[in-house]
């Protein structure tokens, strides 16, 4: 009797000890996976570096890296010497400034459809810088060329990052349709090939060529109606306007100005990830920014602004994208990681329980309004043709080659980085 008391008091104890082990064991996983949690990626990376096979890894990129200062990188130094935020209002200086004093130089008869070279240039460098440059930069980060570097595989962080994609692209699609709702139909086509005041002219084009049509049935209404026609065309004023083109104009300012403010965006976005991701962005969006602008004075003149009236309108839409930078700068500085803590922000500690925080996703949204103006604003222009094949032929082949050429010097840029 006495023994088996012993027994089941000894099977007590034990059953005590094992529940205590097992408790501890709980409480230091569970530390420890906090403590994990806490570290930011920085940090990680830092741990990382130390392994020796990293250390390895890092002398033989060493050893076989030959990084020169080349005249890009120089340029790129003297344009862009100050902080990101310093160096996102100098290149939204760069994007807004020439190109808007270009239209000096501009005919106020200019054909927007001209202009398709430039606008195919222009796709080539919005797209390149896209694919090569801001993609991969979302989703890997950035090298660096004093040693290697490691993703932290997050699919909840990619998942976010494909939404603000998704974002970015959607409003340029609601920003197109709305204004083709207000306008009957005509958007705000970034080349300019159509527009409501296109479409006023050759409606009034077609009016014009049927009562021509009407006028030559007979030599006898030539006869009858050739002095009062006559007169009728000297009270006539020399340009009249629609005024749904009025209207057309108008609009498009707003959504230059609502485009603008995108610009600024990405120009915050892309130096706020790296200084050469801001220096390629700000060269892809000058180049498409040429085009876009010219497209837009010669639909303001054709809506009733003279010169002058259209200059001073593209100068104001340019305050977009000053404002966008601002914003950008505001959202990278109060909304970035770290921001408003003592220390680095942890990996589980961002946007629902990844390592986001709201800075990271200005790049990605940046990047969705870059497909949309690359694709589905420019692209169906450059798809049309005309009636004779050869000529066709020819322009399509020019057209490849300047997409060609945008891409190829975006890539360059890359590959030389």
């Amino acid at each position: 009797m006495a023994v088996s008391r012993r027994l089941q008091f000894l099977l007590v104890l034990a059953s005590i000890a094992v529940l205590q082990v097992w408790a501890a064991t709980k409480g230091d996983v569970a530390a420890k996976n906090a403590r994990l949690s806490a570290l930011s990626l920085e940090e990680v990376d830092e741990q990382l570096q130390k392994c020796a096979i990293v250390q390895d890894l890092n002398a033989a990129k060493l050893e076989h890296s030959h990084e020169t200062s080349t005249l890009l990188s120089g340029v790129f130094a003297v344009l862009f010497p100050g902080t990101p935020a310093v160096n996102a209002l100098l290149a939204t200086l760069y994007i807004s400034g020439p190109p808007n004093f270009l239209l000096a130089l501009c005919p106020t008869n200019i054909d927007p459809s001209s202009l398709s070279v430039m606008v195919a240039f222009a796709v080539g460098g919005l797209l390149g810088d896209t694919l090569f440059h801001l993609l991969p930069e979302i989703f890997l980060g950035e090298d660096t060329h004093e040693s290697v570097s490691f993703v932290l595989v997050e699919p909840n962080r990619n998942l976010l990052l494909g939404v603000a994609i998704l974002v970015g692209f959607m409003t340029f699609v609601a920003m197109d349709k709305a204004l083709r709702i207000a306008t009957g139909g005509a958007g705000h086509d970034h080349s300019h090939g159509h527009g409501p005041s296109a479409d006023s002219s050759s409606a009034s084009e077609g009016k014009s060529s049927a009562v021509e049509a009407s006028g030559s049935k007979g030599p006898a209404n030539r006869k009858k109606g050739g002095k009062s026609a006559a007169a009728k065309d000297d009270k006539k004023p020399t340009k009249e306007i629609n005024p749904s083109a009025k209207l057309g104009g108008y609009l498009n300012l707003i959504a230059d100005f609502t485009h603008n403010i995108t610009d600024g965006l990405a120009m915050s976005a892309s130096f706020y990830a790296s200084p050469t991701i801001g220096a390629t962005t700000t060269v892809a969006v000058f180049f498409h920014e040429i085009p876009h602008e010219v497209g837009d004075f010669a639909l303001l003149v054709q809506s009733g602004f003279s010169k002058k009236q259209a200059m001073g309108a593209q100068f104001v839409t340019a305050v977009g994208a000053l404002l966008g930078t601002v914003i950008g700068i505001a959202v990278q500085e109060f909304g970035g990681a770290g921001a408003g803590s003592d220390g680095p922000m942890g990996r589980a500690a961002g946007i629902w329980g990844t390592s986001l925080n709201w800075g990271d996703m200005l790049l990605p949204f940046t990047a969705g309004t870059f497909l949309y103006v690359g694709t589905v604003a420019v692209i169906p222009e450059l798809l049309e043709t005309g009636p004779h094949n050869g000529a066709e032929v020819r322009k399509t082949l020019v057209q490849f080659a300047a997409i060609a050429l945008g891409a190829g010097i975006m890539l360059f840029i890359s590959w030389h980085d």
